[in-house]
């Protein structure tokens, strides 16, 4: 039975996006094709009906991260400032719901070992870099020197919110976070 396209479309849009909360909070390695399946309400047998396998799901569910996530970085940017960005990023809400966070702070160790996720992820982290690079105020005036600003703020970003998740200390992590925000808007 062969059905509507919107319909076709919808279950494909709900796939990836079961799959790329389930991804950030568990790895590419820690769920299973089934367990995205029914998690959007389907069962397996239509999966190989949207995707020639599970690797193609993480490149597509990335690429589909990453254009959600940017234009969401250009929205609260343009509404509110980087301020405001920087404030969502390094929070204790964004540490504490993987699944809804940042593709980098929750896939960058997986990303570096699936081939088929690589060229998505690094795609990822370079409009990443030059939204910050147009975004962050910058304390010198040189394009290089803007770029390589970026290139540290985002990884004092990911790294701060990789290291709030990992300790066991929940003063110890907000800490981190903090000094993360101070270093970036002092």
């Amino acid at each position: 039975m062969r059905y509507p396209p919107e319909e076709t479309a919808e279950k494909h849009r709900r796939i990836l996006e079961e799959a790329g909360r389930l991804f950030r909070e568990r790895g590419f390695a820690g769920v299973s094709v089934s367990e995205i399946m029914k998690a959007t309400g389907l069962t397996h047998g239509p999966f190989y009906n949207h995707f020639a396998s599970k690797e193609a799901l993480m490149a597509e569910a990335l690429a589909d991260l990453s254009r959600k996530t940017h234009a969401d970085f250009d929205r609260i940017v343009a509404e509110e400032g980087i301020g405001a960005y920087l404030d969502l990023y390094l929070s204790r809400r964004h540490v504490d719901h993987a699944g809804a966070g940042c593709l980098m702070t929750a896939l960058a160790p997986d990303a570096g070992k699936e081939p088929a996720t690589r060229s998505a992820f690094t795609s990822h982290v370079k409009g990443a870099i030059d939204r910050l690079v147009h975004a962050l105020p910058g304390k010198r005036r040189g394009a290089k020197d803007a770029r390589a600003e970026a290139m540290l703020a985002l990884s004092a970003m990911v790294g701060a919110v990789v290291l709030a998740r990992a300790v066991d200390d929940a003063a110890l992590g907000d800490e981190i976070l903090a000094a993360a925000r101070q270093g970036l808007t002092d």
